[in-house]
């Protein structure tokens, strides 16, 4: 169909909706001739898109592995005078504020500018702060130097995931959130594997090169962000009507048109909801107060900002940004064999982290998380009794030894449980929760908690264990076992919805807090009602066309 006619009929099948929805509006620019998204559609699109946010996501991951290896490096030590623990975990950490501003930048501009041109911008601030990491001779240029790049990473962190779910199939989306997450940890092995390599080099080479090949993705983020689609519920909510028809029938494929009755159901459902929440949207003031009405948006983007909270202190960050440190200070092994470790684990971790594409939507958000918790609880308490006995007076070496390898042991099993269940799911459930007009402020605001929440861990590592020792490890237990009952009562399911369902259960069920009572809200499965109003909205724009 030529680019006329699909105006033409775009205009006819919009005309009812346009007079709810506003005027409707043309991206500025926008070159009506020129094929868009190079003649992709359907499954190649949402291809293309899944590229650009697992390669952010496994950018994210490697910069997260890439300073474990990097700071029990000698020349890096030496060149950076060789600072004590406080001033090492400040080093890492200030890395995390920087996300954390990032994301909040992200809360307050990204809604406007849309999900590409903010995703644009924060690969471009990420870009140079790695330039400036790779460049650094000192202390106070490695600082700066890390808040850009945590800037820029902050802004990307709180936007793929929300891009990625909404240019998703329903059935599709929370396979492919958590396939970023899992590239996340490609990201982080390959950062443990590449400084393991480089720590036979000698000279700041060992250092500065692995710091340098996070530019590797940032060009291919300017090589396909620019000509993807924008968010199509951004764009409708936005008032770019006919865009948004078109992004539609461009991810679903098939042949499908802008005037085909699926599309125009898609398209119905979104502004739908985009008028409900104007209607019953409160204010800021309102959401300061806790004044929300019956959209329950404020107990909404506490449970996504909670799911990331939660993720940082069952003590992920204990070990991907110092598992080489943790195993010489803690277990007592060479720096040597502590990096091969880390990189060996980082490959188990990754492997088994696809069982959580597996199980995300068969087994449901809520029970991953539950599960992961529970069982990352059983290894902490492992963890933290056989570092006890290593530490006790006279022990024989022999045994100690012995009981180090148990400990070591049970950091790989943590990582399996962490890989499986709670890698991906505090990243999906955000942008799940929220409804349309908080759907990028609630993300951002989440992503925020994760980065403050990671700040803090990463700060209080190097100290904790050199002042601690094996009861550093207790906290952790203690968080992953009071998760566990915090999820059952008021964490409602969002597996296998239509990210316009949970504003109709919150809708509907305008007081709650507590959901384990509440079959429709955890259930695995999508509610029959849902299905129906579907079929019945389906059905409607059918008889309309027929009457046309």
């Amino acid at each position: 169909m030529g680019s006329s006619s699909v105006d033409e009929v775009g205009a006819s099948v919009s005309t009812a909706s346009s007079q709810k929805a506003g005027r409707r509006r043309r991206i500025p620019g926008k070159n009506k001739e020129k094929l868009p998204y190079f003649g992709m559609t359907g499954f190649m699109l949402n291809v293309w898109v899944t590229v650009a946010c697992t390669t952010a996501m496994t950018l994210f991951g490697y910069d997260q592995g890439v300073f474990g290896g990097i700071i029990v490096t000698k020349d890096f030590l030496e060149r950076m005078g060789n600072p004590d623990p406080n001033l090492q975990g400040t080093i890492v950490s200030l890395y995390d504020i920087g996300c954390f501003l990032g994301a909040m930048s992200t809360f307050a501009f990204g809604e406007r500018l849309g999900r590409k041109k903010t995703f644009i911008i924060g690969v471009a601030i990420m870009s140079i702060g790695a330039i400036m990491q790779t460049c650094a001779f000192s202390v106070a240029q490695m600082i700066v130097a890390r808040l850009i790049t945590g800037l820029g990473n902050g802004i990307n962190t709180a936007t793929a995931p929300v891009w990625q779910s909404e240019t998703s199939k329903p059935e599709w989306r929370g396979k492919l959130v958590v396939f970023g997450m899992i590239m996340n940890i490609a990201g982080f092995s390959l950062s443990n594997w590449m400084t393991y390599g480089f720590s036979f080099l000698e000279g700041s080479i060992s250092w500065r090169f692995p710091i340098a090949f996070q530019l590797f993705f940032s060009v291919i983020l300017f090589l396909t962000v620019p000509w993807l689609p924008e968010s199509p519920r951004w764009l409708l909510a936005h008032g770019y009507e006919e865009e948004g028809l078109e992004v539609l029938a461009a991810l679903e494929g098939n042949g499908i048109t802008i005037s085909d009755a699926f599309v125009v159901n898609q398209k119905d459902e979104i502004l739908e909801a985009v008028r409900l929440e104007k209607e019953t949207a409160p204010s800021w003031g309102d959401i300061l107060r806790g004044d929300t009405g019956d959209t329950g948006m404020l107990q909404r983007v506490l449970l996504g900002a909670g799911t990331q909270w939660m993720q940082q202190l069952v003590g992920i960050n204990v070990t991907s940004y110092y598992l080489p440190l943790v195993l010489q200070n803690s277990v007592g092994l060479s720096n040597t064999l502590s990096r091969l470790l880390a990189a060996c684990n980082s490959v188990s971790y990754l492997l088994f982290s696809f069982f959580g594409l597996l199980l995300i939507e068969k087994a449901g958000r809520r029970k991953l998380m539950m599960w992961g918790a529970a069982g990352q609880c059983v290894c902490y308490i492992f963890i933290s009794g056989l570092l006890a006995r290593t530490s006790e007076p006279g022990v024989d070496p022999d045994l100690a030894k012995k009981y180090g390898a148990g400990a070591t042991a049970f950091f790989f099993i943590y990582y399996l449980f962490f890989g499986i269940c709670w890698q991906g799911v505090p990243w999906l459930y955000p942008t799940e929760i929220n409804s349309l007009s908080m759907r990028t402020k609630g993300a951002a605001l989440a992503t925020a908690s994760n980065w403050i929440s990671n700040y803090i861990v990463v700060q209080i590592t190097p100290p904790g264990i050199a002042s601690l020792g094996w009861r550093f490890y207790l906290i952790w237990t203690v968080f992953n076992a009071i998760f566990i009952p915090i999820i059952y009562l008021i964490y409602p399911e969002t597996a296998n919805r239509h990210l316009e369902d949970i504003d109709r259960l919150y809708r509907d069920d305008k007081s709650m807090i507590f959901v384990y009572r509440n079959k429709e809200a955890i259930q695995v499965e999508r509610p029959l009602r849902f299905i129906e109003a579907d079929r019945e909205r389906t059905r409607d724009v059918r008889v309309e066309d027929d009457h046309s």
